[in-house]
């Protein structure tokens, strides 16, 4: 039964993956909006919806900390183990708009995260802040993609007739069924698989820590990865990376800043969340701007970094709750190679991106 779950969950993530973005590249030319603004709000707050009913649960019924710890995981699981694997699949060509715009957001929304818990605490207010932020982002994106997609707006208005005669997929409510079936068949696989890798993890005898800080983490994020590489391999490449971006300011700004506001009493942050984990999620964070400036794309050798250091942290996170002999060595392996070796890199491979485009 248990094996069963785990395909049947597969299954509905891929299908939902398909109509999800089938129905969000239909809606951004029905409304004029681009397929950028489209992943980064519809596509990437629906698949969200995981980490949002999984915190708000969470801050309800006094289990605060996994509110958090969610969030804070999957934002890292998005970046290094989504872009990764979808950079792999095809390398992803990333917008100047998300890097001159998203990422300096989704920087600065994780900047506010790490100061507002160094007392320990998300206070309602500042919870409140972090909401209010996300609807004023949304705002500024929609007016931004109208102002700048009229052209689009006014053919597409010439004849709105004639095409819905023509494709059936065109019509609005049509484009809307489409995404929110897609986004009721992601959550349900997603569900469906973190029970059953759950069950799996237990019969293996793996702790309940490890189990909430990889599987619960990954599992929630699973509807981001059906719908960031079901759009990579359709060629919709604006909606891969926009998804992820979206989904990592989504977390930050609404899952926390809605949980914080019900929460009956202020959000609590773990020592070992303040002093690791919220320092790998800015960390990864801050990666993407050298990433996404080489050539304004994610190439496969950066993509598989990306993959391997998520293989890495989830090792780490493994090796630590199990006080495993292996630990001090692999620690140290990263402090003194693969890290310095990863920014080294990472910096030669920018400057040279950046002079290339100062002489172009």
């Amino acid at each position: 039964m248990t094996f069963t779950m785990l395909v049947a969950g597969l299954v509905l993530l891929i299908c939902g993956g398909e109509l999800l973005v089938r129905g969000a590249s239909k809606l951004a030319a029905s409304l004029g909006l681009s397929p950028l603004v489209v992943g980064l709000t519809v596509v990437a707050f629906g698949t969200s919806s995981p980490e949002f009913a999984v915190s708000l649960q969470a801050a309800l019924s006094g289990q605060a900390e996994i509110a958090l710890g969610n969030v804070v995981g999957s934002n890292t699981f998005n970046v290094l183990f989504i872009l990764g694997l979808t950079a792999l699949i095809t390398p992803l060509v990333v917008s100047a708009q998300v890097v001159r715009q998203e990422v300096p957001i989704m920087i600065g929304a994780s900047l506010a995260l790490a100061i507002f818990a160094l007392d320990r605490s998300i206070t309602r207010w500042e919870a409140a802040l972090l909401f209010a932020a996300l609807l004023g982002y949304t705002a500024f994106l929609v007016v931004q993609s109208r102002r700048e997609s009229r052209e689009v707006q006014v053919e597409y208005a010439a004849g709105p007739r004639r095409a819905a005669r023509r494709h059936w997929e065109d019509r609005l409510p049509v484009q809307l069924l489409t995404i929110a079936g897609g986004l009721v068949l992601l959550v349900t696989g997603s569900n469906w698989l973190v029970a059953a890798a759950v069950a799996i993890a237990q019969s293996l005898g793996v702790s309940e820590l490890v189990i909430g800080l990889t599987i619960v983490a990954a599992g929630t994020s699973l509807p981001e990865v059906a719908a960031s590489v079901t759009a990579a391999i359709r060629g919709k490449r604006d909606i891969a990376v926009g998804n992820v971006i979206g989904s990592n300011i989504f977390n930050v700004l609404g899952v926390v800043g809605l949980a914080g506001i019900v929460s009956p009493a202020p959000l609590p942050v773990p020592q070992s969340l303040l002093q690791f984990d919220l320092l790998v999620m800015l960390a990864v964070a801050f990666a993407c701007l050298p990433v996404f400036l080489t050539g304004a794309a994610i190439a496969r050798w950066e993509g598989a970094v990306f993959f391997a250091y998520y293989v890495a942290y989830a090792a780490f996170l493994v090796l630590t709750a199990r006080q495993h002999e292996a630990l001090a060595t692999f620690a140290l392996a990263m402090q003194t190679v693969v890290l310095p070796l990863t920014v080294l890199t990472l910096v030669v491979v920018s400057v040279r991106a950046l002079r290339g485009r100062h002489r172009g």
